[in-house]
């Protein structure tokens, strides 16, 4: 652990159009991968789109909110636009906690993009719910909670580090170990309206 200050900006926010333009690839991804085993062309836009940063996209069912599938990346692989087609896909067909997304169920889930920002060492007292989502890495295993889940189950910083120990498999206070890697990271998330 380290006393380093929480995580920087690295990125300049995405503007509105950009926003929205994200949402558009990411639904046409889900469609055309489902519909036809394709992805669709990567946009030409702003900046913003084509900076490279790391991207998570997630699926909720519109009238009850609940979770229908969350996928992203941690590390950057490519531009942003990238990075939010294909983890629209793998939302829809690889998360292994429900069964792929079926072309039909389509008008029926919202979706959200979450833009991270790069990620920081911080220390468990810096953590601030809603700001910081974090990354625990240890013993070859690894979990990330996105910032919005401590704010979604109303966690305390210690109920929000126990269940980042959760996502990763191990031991309830091992973010706690010396040799453990608790790291933190901000986003930038937008969802679609009806």
């Amino acid at each position: 652990m380290t006393d380093e200050a929480t995580p920087r900006r690295t990125a300049k926010p995405i503007p509105e159009v950009d926003r929205r333009a994200l949402l558009r690839l990411a639904r046409r991804s889900i469609q055309d991968y489902v519909e036809h085993g394709t992805y669709p062309e990567i946009p030409t836009g702003s900046g913003a789109m084509l900076a490279p940063r790391a991207a998570f996209v997630t699926l909720r069912h519109r009238e009850t909110r609940a979770l229908r599938g969350c996928v992203g990346q941690v590390s950057v692989k490519g531009p942003l636009a990238q990075a939010v087609m294909h983890m629209a896909v793998a939302a829809a067909t690889q998360d292994p906690r429900f069964p792929p997304v079926q072309a039909d169920e389509l008008p029926q889930l919202r979706l959200e993009v979450s833009a991270l920002s790069d990620m920081t060492p911080i220390a468990p007292e810096q953590i601030e719910i809603g700001r910081h989502g974090l990354l625990l890495r240890w013993g070859g295993r690894s979990g990330l909670l996105l910032p919005g889940v401590a704010v979604e189950h109303r966690w305390s910083r210690e109920e929000l580090l126990a269940g980042l120990c959760r996502k990763a498999g191990v031991p309830d206070g091992t973010w706690s170990k010396s040799d453990a890697e608790l790291l933190a990271f901000e986003t930038e998330t937008w969802e679609e309206t009806d």
